[in-house]
């Protein structure tokens, strides 16, 4: 029968099963000193990164927001999303957060007349341009074509991606008067809608943009 070393089993200066005590102990401590350099290093490099005399903005801050003609003061803390501000903040309830993250565009409003999802636009970033949400689309009472023609072709089942899909579809008439199906198609790719009401969402709005035209010729 062999012997073997109680030295080695005992954690002195042998290895079991490939990593000794003393190994696993020197390791723990090369990788805490490396990780300690790298929080100076990156600490180092954020702090010249920093332009001279830049001030990191903490709590809530007062910003204002033209959003559907109209300015609105509102406070918010500055990682508040322009979705959470108009909902949260500016009560405007009708642009809708369900992905969060950027891949249904439920949240579409438009900044500068372009549509853009609101989930992941910081609302700081948004000062100074000009917001319009679902809520101003119509004008008073009376429906944009979209939104009209969405009703009489019932494209629209459970609502949650309704807003931005309008937006998308007012977005792209108001950029192309006669759109053809792919034009359709194309505008609302990213618009995700778990009904599947697809086909009477393109459907609604070839039907708007020939009432725009009817409207303009009349």
């Amino acid at each position: 029968m062999s012997n073997r070393s109680n030295g080695n089993d005992r954690g002195g200066g042998g290895s079991r099963g490939g990593l000794s005590r003393r190994g696993f102990l020197k390791g723990g401590v090369v990788t805490a000193a490396g990780a300690a350099i790298g929080d100076a290093t990156l600490e180092s490099l954020a702090a010249e990164a920093k332009p001279a005399g830049a001030k990191i903005i903490s709590g809530s801050t007062p910003i204002k927001l033209n959003v559907n003609g109209k300015d609105r003061t509102i406070e918010i803390e500055p990682r508040t999303t322009l979705a959470d501000a108009l909902r949260d903040r500016a009560d405007l309830t009708g642009t809708k957060v369900v992905c969060d993250r950027g891949s249904c565009s439920a949240c579409t409003v438009f900044v500068n007349d372009v549509p853009q999802l609101s989930c992941m636009t910081l609302a700081i970033d948004a000062q100074g341009k000009k917001i319009r949400t679902i809520e101003g689309v119509a004008e008073g009472e009376k429906l944009h074509p979209v939104q009209e023609q969405f009703i009489q072709h019932d494209a629209m089942q459970c609502g949650f991606c309704t807003p931005g899909m309008i937006m998308s579809c007012v977005g792209l008439l108001e950029r192309n008067k006669q759109p053809t199906l792919d034009d359709v198609k194309q505008a609302t790719c990213g618009n995700l809608c778990r009904c599947g009401t697809y086909p009477k969402v393109f459907d609604a709005t070839l039907a708007a943009a020939k009432q725009i035209s009817t409207n303009q010729n009349a």
